[in-house]
C-alpha cells in the first residue's frame, strides 16, 4: 500500500485535481507539497492537527513538506467559514504568533538537512506593488467565478469586504510563488479551501503553462456535523500554557461513541489492521479506544511522560484512588431546558451545592470544573448528548467529585 492508498484507507482525502497525478508524485517521493497556516493565534489548535499529521506522515514517505505562514495574508484574512470579518491585527502581533507556530510545528516535522522548508508568505506578499500585482494576475479572475466560491457565498448576506475578497488572489499567488522559488508542485488544505487552492493551481497554469495539483482534506467533524477541536470554554490548543495536557488528554477521552473510530484513523499514526479490529469494538471496548486515542494524541502533542500522567490523572478520577467512591448523578430529559443544562443547575442537581448562589460563587472564585476543565463563565451550557455514556466528572473545591449523567 503506497502512502496515497493510506490516506484514501484513513478517510483523509475529500477533493482532489488529478488522482493518477497526486498518486504517482506522493507515492514515489516526487510531491514537494505546502499547507498555509495563517497565525490568527498565539498557538496552533486541533483544527491544525490533522494538517500536521498530513505532513508528518508524507514526509515519512519521502515528500518535502513546505510548512507556509501565513504572515502576509493574516493581514487580511480568511473569510472561509466565517459570518463576519476577523478581527484586524497588527504587525507586531502576527510576528509574534507565527514565531509561535514555527516552534510547534518543529515538534512534528523535520526540518534537518532540507527534509522541511517554512517560509513565511510575508516575505513577497508585503513587497508587492498594488498596480503591479494588478496588471500581473487580474486579468487572470473572474469576478462572476470568484463569486461563486462557498466562502465568498455565504459571506453575501452579511456584507463581504473588498480586503477580505483579495484573500483568495493572495493564497493564489502564494502557491504561483511557492511553485516557481521551491518547485513546489502540490498544494493540501481543508475542504473548505477547495475554491482558493483552485484559483492557485488556474494561476500557475495560466502565467507558467504548467501544470499543479492541490487536494484537500475533510474537516473535522463530529457525527453531528460541527467542527471538533472546540469546548464551552474555546478551543483546544496545542499549547500546554493554554489547554493542559491533562484537558487536552480529557477532551479526547471524551468524544462521542460514534466518532472515536474515525478520529483513531485519520489522527494517529496506529497500523491500519490493527484499527480495522477495533471496527468491531462496541460497548465498554469503546470507552478502551477512547483511551487509545486520548493517550495516543496527548502523546504526540505533550510526548510520553505527559501522555502517561494524564491517562494516570483520568484513570484515577473514573475508577480507583479518590474517586472510588465518587457519587453518580443521573439526570432526566425533565432536568433539561430545551435540551440543555446550565453549570449553576448542574452543580444544583449533582448536589455539591446547595443553592444557586452557593454554585454562583464557586464557580466565579474558580473552583469549578467540568472534566478537569475549570469553568468561570455562569452561563456556560451543556447539551443532553454532552452528557450520555460516560457522563462527566463535575468537581468543586479540591476534594468535592460527582460524575453526571443522562440516563436513558
Amino acid at each position: 500500500m503506497g502512502i496515497y492508498e493510506e490516506l484514501q484507507a484513513r478517510g483523509l482525502i475529500a477533493q482532489v485535481t488529478d488522482e493518477e497525478e497526486i498518486r504517482d508524485l506522493v507515492n514515489n517521493g516526487k510531491a514537494t507539497f505546502y499547507i498555509g497556516f495563517d497565525p490568527t493565534a498565539d498557538s496552533l489548535h486541533v483544527g491544525h492537527f490533522m494538517a500536521l499529521c498530513l505532513m508528518k506522515r508524507l514526509q515519512e514517505a519521502g515528500n518535502t513538506p513546505i510548512a507556509l505562514i501565513g504572515g502576509g495574508t493574516a493581514m487580511v484574512g480568511d473569510p472561509s467559514g466565517r459570518t463576519d470579518m476577523r478581527k484586524m491585527m497588527t504587525k507586531e502581533t502576527i510576528d509574534h504568533n507565527s514565531a509561535c507556530f514555527k516552534k510547534q510545528m518543529s515538534h512534528f516535522i523535520d526540518f534537518s538537512d532540507g527534509k522541511a522548508m517554512m517560509v513565511n508568505n510575508a516575505d513577497w506578499l508585503l513587497q508587492l506593488n498594488y498596480i503591479d500585482l494588478l496588471r500581473e494576475v487580474g486579468p487572470h479572475f473572474s469576478v462572476n467565478r470568484m463569486l461563486t466560491a462557498e466562502c465568498y457565498k455565504q459571506r453575501m448576506e452579511k456584507g463581504l469586504s473588498f480586503l477580505e475578497f483579495n484573500y483568495m488572489i493572495m493564497q493564489a499567488y502564494d502557491f504561483y510563488e511557492l511553485y516557481q522559488k521551491y518547485g513546489c508542485n502540490l498544494q493540501f488544505g481543508g475542504d473548505d479551501q477547495w475554491s482558493n487552492m483552485l484559483a492557485g493551481t488556474e494561476l500557475i497554469r495560466r502565467k507558467l503553462g504548467k501544470d499543479a495539483s492541490a487536494l484537500t482534506i475533510p474537516l473535522l467533524l463530529n457525527s453531528e456535523g460541527k467542527k471538533m477541536g472546540k469546548t464551552v470554554s474555546g478551543a483546544v490548543w496545542l499549547d500546554p500554557e493554554k489547554t493542559s495536557p491533562f484537558d487536552f488528554y480529557q477532551y479526547w477521552r471524551n468524544v462521542a461513541d460514534e466518532d472515536v473510530l474515525k478520529c483513531i484513523r485519520m489522527l494517529t499514526f496506529l497500523p491500519l489492521e490493527e484499527i480495522d479490529e477495533m471496527d468491531t469494538w462496541e460497548g465498554a471496548q469503546l470507552n478502551k479506544a477512547k483511551e487509545i486515542l486520548a493517550y495516543e494524541l496527548t502523546r504526540m502533542v505533550h510526548g510520553e511522560e505527559e501522555a502517561k500522567k494524564a491517562q494516570d490523572a483520568a484513570r484515577a478520577l473514573f475508577s480507583s484512588g479518590e474517586a472510588a467512591d465518587m457519587p453518580t448523578c443521573t439526570l432526566s430529559e425533565a432536568d433539561l431546558e430545551n435540551g440543555n443544562i446550565d453549570i449553576l443547575n448542574l452543580l444544583l442537581k449533582s448536589g455539591l451545592v446547595s443553592s444557586k448562589s452557593e454554585a454562583r460563587r464557586a464557580v466565579q472564585q474558580g473552583g469549578v470544573s467540568v472534566d478537569g476543565e475549570k469553568i468561570t463563565d455562569i452561563g456556560t451550557t451543556y447539551a443532553g448528548e454532552d452528557l450520555t455514556g460516560d457522563g462527566r466528572v463535575l468537581k468543586k473545591g479540591k476534594k468535592n467529585f460527582c460524575k453526571v449523567r443522562l440516563g436513558t
